[in-house]
């Protein structure tokens, strides 16, 4: 039986085959083909191989690899063909058992090697690949931080972007042309990044100044869930028609929402149950679903109050507003009027499988009639009558002032 040819993709750098072992030399100058983007070709002296360009979508050398038979093929790869690299693209495409790894010193090592900084507990990513909102938040809690940065998201992009999120708890590098004769590392502070400009290749690394609170002092109070009641806008006449914050972190537990979570908020109000969904859901999308004009108004404000983009305000009457709407994973149904057992029926009906519907409500004969349809759908219902008061301050005595008791149900679509 012969053995098929293995495929050797190498790792090369800006040092050329002066960084590479004797072995990978070897390999290269006895290649029938090479293969890879212009900048690395052009790292080593032609030799009588042929040379196939390749550009970042890589399908001519899907293609041409996958047809080749008999011939000595290396593919030249910047830096660790494993880390943001080629290689795994083309092991899932070809199979493992087609390649040999030779890898080299990535500019994600050589950059925290500039900086003297161990990357082992690093959060890493590629903005080529990866949207920069999407990572903002894995930042925010991060001790460091390494970014492949990119032409449409360049270090003065990112600086900005954290400095309007009030991430301002780093010392940045940007390092340039890493192992080359015009190679720079730049450190500073976010705000003097945003004024600077940076060679195409770079790396970007942050840490976390020592020392410093959690989070911003003027977000302490501003919280992922369960914010207080008064950082959202409400219309005046309405304001004790809020979700009070404690019965809004029940049900968004209850709510069980992921990152990518698509949620309604039926009969929204000022929105506070849905902004607090969208700030969990982050890379999700949470429809806020209110009939009244005044208080759609007042959704929109909120989401550009607390930040959240992902948080959709829909005018107009259930269950006609979410005829086109995307089947939710979780709804959230509030409300005191007589209308919502059957909004709640109805959105359960829409709930995707697994999904989970949680709904408030003030009376119990609501509640009685609520219960009745959920329990027809599903025997698992879960019922509360929850009671609670907070305590506020007298003279120099505590007392405590008892909100209405809020009726709590919660299903999960079988």
């Amino acid at each position: 039986m012969v053995t098929e040819q293995k495929i050797h993709i190498i790792g090369i750098g800006d040092d050329a085959l002066e960084g590479l072992t004797a072995a990978a030399r070897e390999l290269i100058e006895r290649a029938d083909l090479l293969v890879g983007e212009a900048a690395a070709l052009n790292r080593v002296p032609k030799t009588a191989a042929e040379r196939l360009v390749v550009d970042a979508a890589l399908d001519d050398a899907v293609e041409r690899l996958a047809s080749a038979t008999g011939q000595k093929i290396v593919v030249l790869a910047e830096g660790d063909p494993l880390f943001y690299g080629v290689a795994r693209y083309l092991c899932e495409r070809l199979g493992k058992d087609r390649f040999e790894v030779v890898p080299h010193v990535s500019s994600m090592q050589l950059a925290f090697a500039r900086v003297k900084e161990s990357w082992e507990e690093a959060f890493l990513t590629n903005l080529a690949t990866h949207s920069l909102h999407g990572v903002l938040d894995r930042i925010r809690t991060a001790e460091k931080v390494g970014l492949f940065t990119s032409e449409s998201c360049p270090p003065a992009a990112v600086a900005r972007a954290m400095l309007e999120l009030r991430i301002d708890y780093f010392t940045a590098y940007v390092c340039e042309n890493l192992n080359s004769p015009d190679e720079r590392v730049t450190r500073g502070e976010l705000s003097e990044i945003t004024q600077q400009q940076f060679s195409p290749l770079n790396v970007m690394i942050l840490l976390r100044k020592p020392h410093v609170p959690d989070r911003p002092a003027e977000a302490i109070g501003r919280r992922l869930f369960g914010n207080p009641d008064d950082a959202f806008l409400q219309s005046k006449p309405k304001r004790a028609l809020l979700t009070p914050a404690e019965i809004r972190a029940m049900a968004l537990a209850e709510m069980d929402l992921g990152s990518a979570s698509v949620v309604w908020d039926v009969g929204a109000g000022s929105g506070s149950v849905a902004v607090e969904a969208a700030q969990i859901a982050r890379n999700g999308i949470v429809y806020a679903i209110e009939q009244d004009q005044e208080d759609y108004q007042l959704i929109v404000e909120n989401a550009k109050r607390f930040n959240v983009p992902n948080l959709v305000p829909v005018l107009g009457h259930a269950p006609e507003a979410w005829a086109d709407l995307p089947a939710p994973d979780a709804v959230f149904v509030g409300g005191s009027g007589r209308g919502i057992c059957r909004l709640v029926d109805a959105a359960y009906g829409r709930l995707r499988v697994g999904g989970r519907l949680v709904a408030t409500i003030s009376s119990i004969g609501n509640l009685h009639e609520t219960h009745q349809i959920l329990h027809s759908h599903c025997r698992d219902v879960k019922v509360w009558m929850v009671n609670f008061a907070r305590g506020t301050y007298q003279m120099e005595r505590v007392r405590f002032e008892s909100l209405n008791p809020t009726f709590m149900l919660a299903v999960i679509k079988p």
